[in-house]
C-alpha cells in the first residue's frame, strides 16, 4: 500500500538521544521529513507525549527539539531487529537549537540521487 502522506520522507540513519524531561535514551532514525521522523527504538513512549530529541548533524551542528509522539509500536526485545516498524513516529513541535542547520541538511539529502531511489546511507554523528 502506498504512503498517502504528502510529506517527503527520506530514509536516513542518524544516532540520537530522546526522553521526556531530557534526552537520555539512545536510538536511531529510520526516516526523516521536515516535520517529523521515525525513531527505531525498543523504548517507546506513550503516544501524545511530548519528548526532547537531541542529535548532531554530519557537519557537526547540534540540533535539539521538542516533538510529540504520534504513534508507537512496542515489540519484545528479542525480536526488535526483526520487526520493520518497531519504534515511534514523532512530529516536530519546536526547535530549541539547530533549526537552520537541520533545514539545510534536509534540503541537501532530498536532492541526493541515492535518496530518490530510497537507498539509505548511514549518517555519522553522535550527540555528546
Amino acid at each position: 500500500m502506498a504512503d498517502k502522506r504528502d510529506i517527503r520522507r527520506i530514509k536516513k540513519r542518524i544516532s540520537l538521544r530522546f526522553g521526556i524531561d531530557e534526552a537520555v535514551r539512545v536510538a536511531f532514525t529510520e526516516d526523516i521529513s521536515m516535520t517529523g521522523m521515525f525513531i527505531k527504538t525498543p523504548n517507546v513512549i506513550t503516544p501524545n507525549s511530548k519528548i526532547i530529541i537531541a542529535f548532531v548533524l554530519p557537519e557537526g551542528s547540534k540540533v535539539e527539539l521538542e516533538a510529540r509522539v504520534m504513534w508507537a509500536k512496542k515489540v519484545p526485545q528479542n525480536i526488535f531487529h526483526l520487526v520493520k516498524k518497531s519504534g515511534m513516529g514523532v512530529r516536530f513541535l519546536r526547535f530549541h537549537s539547530g533549526k537552520d542547520a537541520f533545514d539545510a541538511f534536509f534540503e541537501s539529502i532530498v536532492t541526493l540521487p541515492q535518496n530518490v531511489a530510497g537507498d539509505s546511507k548511514p549518517c555519522a554523528g553522535k550527540y555528546s
